[in-house]
C-alpha cells in the first residue's frame, strides 16, 4: 500500500497529456510521500491510450487502465478509486483546469487531520454566467430541502483519506453521483480555495443536456421529496377547485351571472392534468432508477491495465447511468 494514490479520469485528452505529466511529475518530485497515479482511459478515441501506455513502460508508479468504451466520468473514477490501495487518495480531472501544482496544499490540510479536503473554485469564467446562476439556484434547492450538503463551488478535485474511500467502496448503490456521496459519509472536511484556468486544449466534456443529467441525479439520488410533491400539489388542485366553485356560485347568487360551465372545466381539468403529468414524471425518474439496480450492470468494464494486478477487480457491481464525458462543473 502506498501512501498516496492520485487517480485522474481523461477522455480524448491527448493535447494535455505532454503538459499533466510534466506538471504533475514536477509537483510530485518534492511530495514526500510514497505516491502512484492511476490513469484511466474513458474509451478516448485518440492517442490518449498510446501516450499513456509510453509513460506508464517508462516509470511503474504510473498505472493506467483502459475501459472498453466512454462509461462516464463518474463511472471512470470509480474504476480509478476501486483500484486504490493508499493511506490518501486525490481525485483530479486531466483538462489541466484542476491544477497539480494544489496538490501539496490538499496534502497539508490532510496532515493536519481532515479525511476529506475539497479543492473549491473561487473565480467563473464570463461566459458561462448561466451555468453559474443555474447552479447556484440548484445548491440552493438541495441545501432549503436538507437534501444533500454537498458543498458549492467543488468538482471532483478533491483528497479522501483511506477510510472515506473504504466506505465509499461500502456503498452500494448503482446510480454514482460522487460529490453528494461523499459528503453524506459525513467525515470532517477542510477546503483548499484557487482559481479555476480555463480550458487550454480539447474541447468541454459537457452538454447543458448532460449537465441537467448531472443535476438531476443529485437530485434524486438523496432525497424522497420530489415523490411527497403530490400531497402538495394535490391540496393545490383541491384548493384552486374549490375556489372557482365558490366564486360561481356567489356571483351567481348576488349578481345572477350566467357561466358556460364547460370552459371553466376545462381550465381546471389542464391545471390538474399538468400536475399530474408532473407526477408522473417523477415517479417514472424513480422507477427508473430501480430498473437500472434491479439489472445490476457491472459500472464499468476494463479492457486491460499496465502496471496493475490483473486479479484486481471492481468489488461493485453497478450500472453505469452516467454515460457522459468528463463531469461538469456544476
Amino acid at each position: 500500500m502506498t501512501d498516496l494514490c492520485i487517480v485522474i479520469p481523461l477522455y480524448n485528452e491527448e493535447s494535455n497529456i505532454p503538459s499533466l505529466s510534466r506538471r504533475l511529475m514536477k509537483v510530485m518530485e518534492d511530495v514526500s510521500l510514497r505516491w502512484e497515479v492511476i490513469f484511466v482511459n474513458d474509451g478516448s478515441s485518440d492517442q490518449t491510450l498510446k501516450m499513456l501506455e509510453d509513460m506508464a513502460c517508462r516509470n511503474p508508479s504510473l498505472k493506467v487502465i483502459s475501459l472498453t468504451r466512454n462509461f462516464g466520468h463518474q463511472a471512470a473514477l470509480m474504476a480509478g478509486l476501486d483500484h486504490a490501495e493508499a493511506d490518501a487518495v486525490i481525485t483530479m480531472d486531466g483538462d489541466l483546469q484542476d491544477p497539480p501544482e494544489l496538490i501539496p496544499e490538499l496534502i497539508g490540510r490532510w496532515q493536519e487531520g481532515f479525511q476529506v479536503v475539497y479543492a473549491r473554485r473561487t473565480n467563473f469564467r464570463k461566459d458561462h454566467v448561466l451555468k453559474r446562476w443555474l447552479s447556484m439556484f440548484y445548491y440552493y434547492i438541495l441545501r432549503s430541502f436538507h437534501m444533500s450538503t454537498a458543498p458549492r463551488n467543488v468538482g471532483d478535485f478533491r483528497l479522501i483519506d483511506g477510510k472515506v474511500l473504504s466506505e465509499l467502496k461500502n456503498m452500494r448503490e448503482r446510480t454514482r453521483y460522487l460529490r453528494g456521496m461523499i459528503s453524506w459519509l459525513g467525515f470532517q472536511a477542510a477546503f483548499v480555495d484557487y482559481k479555476r484556468p480555463d480550458r487550454k486544449d480539447g474541447r468541454a466534456g459537457y452538454s447543458f443536456s448532460q449537465l441537467v443529467r448531472l443535476a438531476m441525479d443529485g437530485f434524486f439520488n438523496f432525497s424522497r421529496l420530489p415523490l411527497r410533491i403530490g400531497l402538495f400539489l394535490g391540496v393545490i388542485s383541491i384548493l384552486i377547485g374549490l375556489g372557482f366553485l365558490v366564486y360561481m356560485v356567489a356571483d351567481i347568487l348576488v349578481n345572477d351571472v350566467y357561466y358556460h360551465l364547460y370552459k371553466l372545466l376545462v381550465d381546471v381539468i389542464f391545471i390538474f392534468m399538468g400536475f399530474l403529468f408532473i407526477l408522473i414524471w417523477i415517479l417514472g425518474e424513480y422507477i427508473g432508477r430501480i430498473y437500472h439496480e434491479v439489472k445490476g450492470r457491472d459500472l464499468y468494464i476494463i479492457h486491460k491495465k499496465v502496471n496493475l494486478d490483473e486479479s484486481i477487480r471492481a468489488d461493485i457491481q453497478i450500472t453505469d447511468v452516467l454515460n457522459e464525458s468528463p463531469d461538469p462543473q456544476l
